[in-house]
């Protein structure tokens, strides 16, 4: 039996410890350069103290699932029959398949060829082949530097016998290089935007002059565990039943939205999905009775705190978060009405993963907001980048700004548009409108989304 050492019982990933720091992971086209130390356990047969072991790795990443690394490696050991000292060198490379590339925390398995130089103390230099395989860990702190854990089972021959070692090490690696997308302009004023529309929007008629979305943001104190309606917010859902009653082509989907806090098991409702259901089912039930508003024209869906608006670490980011959107679609001859104070437009723009470039085919979706903005002069537009969530978050928040900027220049260069009239703002993938566990769902979130404030004159 071999005689493992107690480098074994180290707890190699315990700096693996969910953290809410948000990294890119591995990037195609990347290199790497990583310095490790661990033990290294002989085979009983080499009659060599396990040791600490230190080491550099150089890798380069072809893409983002595959890799390879050199390696070189110092073991100072002495034998367990003698006191002769002895040095032994490893030397070679990995092949690395990365296994969730895109996330912050990224495994893979290894394996490759090195030789082994064994020098011991009064004897010649011994000098053999190595194959070993193995699996590591990747901890991405930043887009660029990461903390690492690796084991590697060593198989080789020795005087006509298959020898077994082990090697396990932790380390700090640093990535540069790398597909990138070109820094962004310097980024607008913040202007706040409009909510996103639904998951699942009403169906309506198709698009035609004057069908827009009017958004209704509600923020409302709740008691814990509750849905009713307080009655000092009977005016706020009153601006919904108002507009609806006025305008009774509209139809409406109230969303429902929570702070991260879970419920307590005494609550009647078993999480906070269930709970922001609830809630926009009583706003609808409230502007049945009270406004008299035909339920075929109302339909409620709860999110939780999938789709936050606001930083829930703070009691500040939480009220923001426990919120009621109302989404109104709205079908009418504009010349019959005048505009709502915000007009949202989403255009569905094809973008390819990691790029800003607007294609030509989408000069029609542009010209929309184009078309809308040159009929109402005084109208001001933001305009919004959004992403999937391939990468990390700062990369996905540069890159969803680049988009906004490329669709503002192209209004101003392609429509005339005043450049003053327009920002640009970028939210990354922080507020998707589908899954991003399929491909369909993260095209959806590739997006981009026109926030249009109008002013007329009365």
């Amino acid at each position: 039996m071999k005689k493992i050492s107690s480098y074994l019982m180290v707890p190699l990933f315990l700096f693996v410890v969910a953290s809410s720091a948000m990294a890119a992971g591995i990037q195609p086209d990347s290199f790497t350069l990583s310095g490790i130390v661990g033990g290294y356990s002989f085979d009983g047969k080499q009659h060599l103290e396990t040791r600490p072991v230190v080491g550099i790795r150089g890798g380069y990443n072809f893409t983002k699932y595959v890799g390879v690394e050199a390696l070189f490696d110092y073991v100072p050991t002495e034998g367990t029959r003698t006191s002769d000292d002895a040095n032994v060198y490893r030397y070679g490379g990995d092949v690395l398949l990365h296994l969730l590339p895109d996330s912050d925390l990224v495994p893979y398995l290894a394996a490759g060829y090195s030789g082994i130089s064994l020098d011991r103390e009064n004897q010649k230099t011994n000098n053999l082949g190595v194959f070993d395989y193995g699996v590591g860990l990747k901890y991405f702190v930043t887009d660029e530097l990461a903390l690492r854990g690796d084991f590697r089972h060593l198989v080789f021959r020795d005087g006509g016998e298959t020898l077994y070692n082990y090697e396990y090490t932790v380390g700090v690696s640093f990535q540069f290089g790398g597909e990138k997308p070109a820094p962004p302009p310097v980024p607008a004023p913040v202007v706040q935007p409009a909510p996103e529309p639904p998951l699942e929007p009403v169906p309506a008629a198709e698009p035609a002059p004057g069908h827009y979305k009017y958004c209704v943001t509600l923020h409302m104190e709740y008691d814990i565990c509750r849905a009713d309606i307080r009655p000092e917010y009977h005016d706020e859902v009153a601006k919904i039943g108002d507009f609806m009653k006025k305008y009774p082509t509209t139809t409406a989907v109230i969303e429902g939205h929570t702070d991260n806090v879970p419920v307590t098991p005494r609550c009647e409702y078993k999480d906070n999905m269930a709970l922001s259901q609830a809630r926009a089912e009583k706003v609808v039930d409230y502007l049945v009775e009270k406004f008299g508003i035909d339920r075929s024209r109302l339909s409620a869906k709860g999110y939780g705190f999938t789709r936050p608006v606001a930083d829930n670490s703070t009691n500040e980011g939480k009220q923001k978060n426990r919120r009621i959107e109302a989404i109104i679609d709205c079908a009418f001859v504009p010349q019959e009405i005048t505009p709502p104070e915000k007009l949202c437009m989403m255009l569905q723009m094809q973008f390819d993963t990691g790029k800003a470039n607007i294609k030509p085919e989408y000069r029609d979706e542009i010209a929309k907001v184009a078309d809308y903005m040159k009929k109402y002069p005084t109208t001001t537009a933001v305009i919004e980048g959004h992403t999937d969530n391939v990468g990390g978050y700062e990369y996905n928040m540069k890159l969803s700004q680049a988009r906004a900027e490329n669709v503002v220049n192209y209004l101003v260069d392609n429509f005339g548009i005043e450049r003053s009239r327009l920002s640009a703002k970028g939210y990354g993938y922080t507020r998707s409108i589908a899954y991003n566990n399929t491909p369909e769902g993260r095209q959806k979130n590739r997006r981009i989304n026109a926030v249009i404030d109008c002013v007329v004159k009365k």
